[in-house]
């Protein structure tokens, strides 16, 4: 079977030509365009890679404390530290989170007959025995003595790359199981562990330490640990009232964010609404007002929501209040700028319809503009009130309120990179909800499938 190709006369092609002559005869810039734009911005990102230093800066980075804070977001550290007594004794003294309870058996962490301590990372292969007067390292089950004199910390001559000295001191790495700072005065412990450490309940808690087993059986079927109040309630108040993740505190921080992000939109929306109106030019004929009205919104959006949040923290001080004025300031121009542009794309035969039968200006735009307008308006302001949320943290670290500044809080510590995780955890879950709930909303008011 054979194909024959189609093919034209010198006439029809000349015919074809003068017919359309931008598709036989293109621009340089519709031919080569894309290279041409391709190359410029190549050039623009090798400009800005050397104008910005973005190499030096790379090779200069901190990746190693940069690591140690992505491990803090998922896993946890204990921190004691070893002194060395004058009676020849090591005394362990813990930080402030207090991840164990006074007196609680360390099973990591062991007290040995001559005052000293024994320190486990994983295995017994790799551990430290602490002495005011020596610490022996064990690697792979093999010792190195480190000597401790008044001056320094002394690794011997034969150690591994595991064990180093720095100065006065020596620095012993395990892996993601810790590592030791030996010095002088004391051993500096760091032994990590997977998770978040006295997440449910701190070591005051009745319930601190006790499996999921035994909770589910205290909560269910167990006798009162409190008589005047249920298992149940008293894990609640606990967890709650928990004095190292302060979960009452972080969740009503939340509750600030989210409604400073509602009452922020809601406000921009209510002004914005009127307002609209008159910026529309099909609606209201005098220039000079379309004009003026476009001016305050292109003002109120031009300047950032953060500007506004320094601006009335500034003013009112701390707290929900210039968060919720940021927001509404933001949002009622850029709210008012979309809606005037919904009124302005109306159809004109609705307005016309209501127009015929004698009905004033008011009742035209009500029946006539808003059926057309309010699904539009919904969606925006349903947007603008996702997005919001996730503004109202950033601007709440400058002073606004919200989980905002407890976020900056945790990470000015430099030591709650897991509290951090948690916060950015509950952020990301109440924007994803919202997003459905928007999502939900908007594909009911506009049609369409939702997503």
């Amino acid at each position: 079977m054979t194909s024959s190709v189609p093919s034209i006369n010198a006439s029809d092609r000349e015919r074809l030509r003068a017919a359309h002559p931008e598709v036989f005869h293109r621009s340089f810039l519709k031919r080569y365009g894309l290279l041409v734009g391709s190359g410029i911005v190549t050039l623009y990102l090798v400009v800005c890679f050397f104008a910005f230093n973005v190499g030096p800066a790379f090779m200069n980075g901190q990746w190693d404390r940069a690591s140690l804070y992505i491990q803090d977001w998922y896993s946890w550290r204990a921190q004691p530290r070893l002194r060395f007594e004058d009676n020849g004794t090591v005394r362990a003294q813990w930080s402030s989170r207090g991840q164990y309870a006074q007196g609680a058996e360390i099973f990591w962490l062991k007290p040995t007959a001559t005052g000293g301590y024994t320190v486990t990372y994983g295995s017994d292969d790799d551990r430290l025995e602490v002495t005011p007067s020596r610490v022996d390292v064990y690697v792979n089950g093999t010792a190195y003595p480190v000597t401790i004199t008044e001056d320094a910390a002394t690794v011997p001559a034969n150690a591994p790359s595991a064990i180093q000295q720095d100065g006065n001191k020596v620095l012993v790495h395990y892996g993601f199981e810790g590592q030791a700072e030996i010095r002088t005065s004391q051993v500096y412990i760091q032994r990590r562990f997977l998770g978040w450490a006295n997440f449910l309940f701190d070591t005051k808690s009745d319930f601190w330490g006790k499996s999921w087993g035994q909770l589910i059986s205290l909560a269910t079927v167990g006798e009162r640990l409190d008589p005047a109040r249920s298992n149940m309630s008293h894990m609640v108040d606990d967890f709650l009232g928990n004095n190292v993740w302060q979960h009452a505190d972080i969740l009503w921080k939340l509750m600030q964010t989210l409604v400073m992000a509602f009452v922020g939109t809601l406000l921009g929306t209510i002004f914005a609404f009127p307002l609209a109106f008159i910026a529309a030019r099909n609606i209201t004929l005098n220039r000079a007002a379309n004009w003026g009205m476009k001016r305050l919104f292109d003002f109120l959006r031009s300047v950032d929501m953060l500007i506004w949040a320094l601006f009335f923290t500034r003013s009112f001080g701390p707290g929900p209040i210039p968060g919720i004025a940021a927001i509404f300031f933001t949002d009622a121009g850029a709210l008012g700028k979309v809606y005037a542009e919904a009124v302005e794309n109306v159809d004109d035969k609705q307005r016309e319809g209501v127009k015929s039968v004698g009905a004033s200006p008011v009742i035209v735009n009500r029946f006539g503009v808003v059926p057309q307008v309010l699904p539009v308006f919904i969606s925006q302001s349903l947007y603008f009130w996702e997005s919001n949320t996730r503004s109202a943290t950033v601007i709440g670290a400058v002073g606004a309120g919200g989980i905002g500044l407890k976020l900056l809080e945790a990470m000015g510590t430099n030591a709650d990179w897991d509290k951090v995780a948690y916060m950015v955890l509950l952020i990301l879950f109440v924007v994803f909800l919202f997003d459905n709930v928007s999502n939900a909303i908007r594909s009911r008011l506009i049609g369409g499938p939702t997503h």
